[in-house]
């Protein structure tokens, strides 16, 4: 009988699998948008969706709750002032899993996860906004002397 065997291995340790997963509900949450192996997006659309039906009630009890499957408080704090809010409408199905052809290196299927009605400026939260000074100086261009005869 097959009971209670309901998720993929991915060939991982349960502490890894567990840390691997920490690490990828974080970046989705950061970022809104992230690409993986397909397995690996099939085991985490369940448990962001879940993380998100856990933020849309603000108890301090459900926020213990995400801290202690999360670890990161930014990932936290987002979850209940963002996502809550831009779900409270829709009762589930927060993500997607979008086939995204295959790796080249081993050929593994690839995936992009992405949550639904997402931020388009959250993937360039860690990019550098280049700035352009006012008062930049000019360059100046040293003179040429002329020979004279």
């Amino acid at each position: 009988m097959r009971h209670g065997i309901g998720y993929r291995k991915l060939n991982k340790t349960g502490e890894h699998r567990k840390a691997l997963f920490k690490n990828m509900l974080n970046s989705l949450i950061k970022y809104e948008q992230i690409i993986t192996t397909l397995p690996k997006a099939k085991e985490l659309k369940p448990l962001i969706d879940r993380v998100i039906t856990i933020g849309k009630k603000n108890l301090l009890s459900n926020k213990k709750r995400l801290f202690s499957k999360l670890q990161d408080k930014k990932s936290v704090i987002k979850v209940f002032d963002e996502l809550s809010k831009r779900y409270s409408s829709r009762k589930g199905g927060y993500s997607r899993v979008l086939k995204a052809g295959f790796r080249t290196g081993d050929d593994a299927p690839m995936a992009v996860i992405e949550l639904v009605d997402r931020n388009p400026e959250a993937k360039k939260v860690d990019k550098p906004k280049k700035v352009e000074s006012k008062d930049k100086p000019k360059e100046i261009q040293p003179e040429t002397k002329v020979a004279s005869k």
